[in-house]
This record gives structure tokens, sequence and C-alpha cells, in this order.
């Protein structure tokens, strides 16, 4: 039916213009509700075990929807940073010489120094957070973090929540001990002992015994002790702490990477390396998982980093060698 005068057709297109306009808002909240959705989605087919042969027939379309967020988050946080205009990196406070507070009281270090030259080649700002170990390898950032420069290494574990674009350096994990002590001279030796780690490190998964590397997994590590007690900590300076009081007193070793080792031992000779390194560490940069779009990005940009000798600069300017290839 054709309408009849001008101010029928202008309140028609009014109508369709208010139609759009729903769609569009309808549009935003879906998206809102996927993005939440994405996270719960899992644990809830999960429970479809135990509900009814008429309920599991939605299990299909559980799997579609979640299909559908990944893809409607893909690049998500590569947008929201070049919108903002700034990248938010996550670090520890106390891991030197990786990362740490200098005398100004500001984030400085290896780690810092590449994060600084990643957001400078996205041509962005850069702002640190420092939560503990633990909440950082959780993972599930829902958003809150951008990319981890912080000495992570690759974990079948971690895996599940993370994505590992690109390698940044290497190096190995050792025992530190009291200088004093003379009982602990191999990886052996630490049966029974306390050793101190950072909370939901690879060194804890470690003595536990269930570490297996990302992308490593044919090459399966030793174990040369018995059962060790061990002593989770937040950050490795009240470790060091406590090592320092003498061995047995509060702890009798501790499990850290082999350049912090050197970093602590040159500036308080009351600790020392004991025996050889126990396993080689593959450090990366994490991302949460699921953004393909953010992955290519950073793996490109830390690869340039590589190429033009950035990496290298920045290394031997903290470490006094080059780590990063």
């Amino acid at each position: 039916m054709l309408l009849a005068t001008k101010s029928q057709r202008f309140k028609h297109l009014n109508r369709l213009i208010q139609y759009s306009l729903n769609a569009v808002l309808y549009s935003i909240k879906l998206v809102q509700t996927i993005f939440i959705v994405r996270f719960n989605l899992f644990s809830i087919l999960n429970r479809l075990e135990h509900l009814s042969v008429k309920t599991k027939a939605l299990l299909p379309f559980g799997l579609a929807l979640l299909a559908t967020c990944s893809t409607a988050l893909a690049g998500a946080t590569l947008d929201r940073v070049t919108r903002s205009g700034e990248l938010t990196g996550v670090l520890m406070e106390s891991y030197p010489p990786f990362s740490f507070l200098n005398e100004q009281n500001q984030l400085d270090g290896f780690d810092v120094d590449v994060a600084k030259a990643v957001a400078q080649r996205l041509g962005v700002k850069l702002k640190l957070q420092t939560p503990s170990w633990d909440v950082i390898a959780a993972g599930r950032w829902n958003g809150r973090y951008d990319i981890c420069v912080c000495s992570m290494t690759p974990s079948k574990a971690r895996a599940e929540v993370f994505d590992f674009p690109v390698e940044y350096y290497q190096s190995p994990a050792v025992i530190v001990v009291n200088a004093k002590d003379k009982n602990i001279v191999t990886g052996k030796d630490l049966s029974g002992k306390k050793v101190g780690v950072i909370s939901a490190s690879t060194y804890e998964a470690y003595l536990n015994k269930d570490l297996v590397i990302e992308g490593a997994e044919d090459k399966p590590l030793s174990y040369p002790f018995e059962s060790v007690q061990i002593a989770p900590y937040d950050n490795e300076t009240v470790a060091f702490q406590d090592l320092a009081l003498g061995t047995g007193v509060r702890l009798d070793a501790m499990v850290t990477n082999l350049i912090t080792a050197r970093e602590r031992i040159a500036q308080d000779p009351r600790f020392k390396i004991a025996g050889d390194t126990l396993y080689a560490e593959p450090n990366v940069v994490a991302i949460e998982k699921g953004d393909p779009q953010w992955n290519a990005k950073v793996t490109e940009v830390v690869t340039q980093l590589k190429a033009d000798g950035t990496l290298s600069k920045i290394s031997q300017k903290w470490i006094g060698a080059d780590i990063s290839q």
C-alpha cells in the first residue's frame, strides 16, 4: 500500500530509524551478554550431565554460542588498546633485575623496559600494574590487563587460560642456599627440606613434580629429589630475608631464576648457588587466551624488537649478556 501524504511518509521514516536504533542497542547488549557468557559457559555445560535428557539437548546450542562468543571477541584487545591509547601490562614488583622499584620508587628492570618498548612500537602509553603473582598466573583477567611481559614460563596448566605469542628470553632454574650451608650441594639434597618459591610459580610446580613446559612435552624433566616441604611466598624479597637467617631457621633453600639469583648474591654475600642448574626455562610474553588478532600483533612487535637489536640492548643493560636469543 502506498503512503498517501508526506506526513505519513515522515512518520514511517521515523519509525524505521527508531527500529534501527533499537536494533543497535540490542546488539550492544547482546555483545555484553556474550562477553559474560563466554567465561561461564563451560561450567554451565559441565553441569548438564546432572540434568535431564531434554536439557542435554541444549548442548549443541551451547557449543555454537561459545564459538560465536570467540568470534565476536576476536581482536578485542588490540581494538581496546588502540582506542584508549594505553597498554596495560602486569609484572611483579620485587623480581630484580627484571622488575623492581628503583630509588625514585618507579618500576624498573629488564621486563619493564621490554614492556615499554612494546608499547612504544604500538604507538601507545604503558600502564603497569603489580598484582600478586598468583593473581597474574591465574589468568581470566576479563580485560583488566592486556599483556604480561613478566618472566612467565609457559606450562601446560597455564596454556588453558593463556596464549604465549613469543619467547623473549631464557634462563635456567637453580637452587639458592645460605652461604654457610654445606649440606645442600645437588638437587637430590632437597629431599625433606623446606624450600621457598614464589606462590603459583613454575618452581612450585617443579617441586611438586608436576611441571610440564608448554611446547616441550617431549622433554620430560628430571626430579632428583624425593618429597620436599614447599614454602610459597608472595615475593622473593621476603623469602631471601628468611633464608638469610640461616639454614633451617625458616628455610633450607630456595628455587629461583639463575639471573635473579646472581643479582641477589651480587648485592648480598649471605647466599650462594648450590649445584648445577635444575632445568631450562623459556620465558614468554603471555596474553589472555582466544584473541588471535592480538596474538599476531604481539608476535609481530616482539619479533621486530629481536630483529632490530632492541631486546639485545635491553638485555646487555640489565643482565650484562644477551639472553634474548
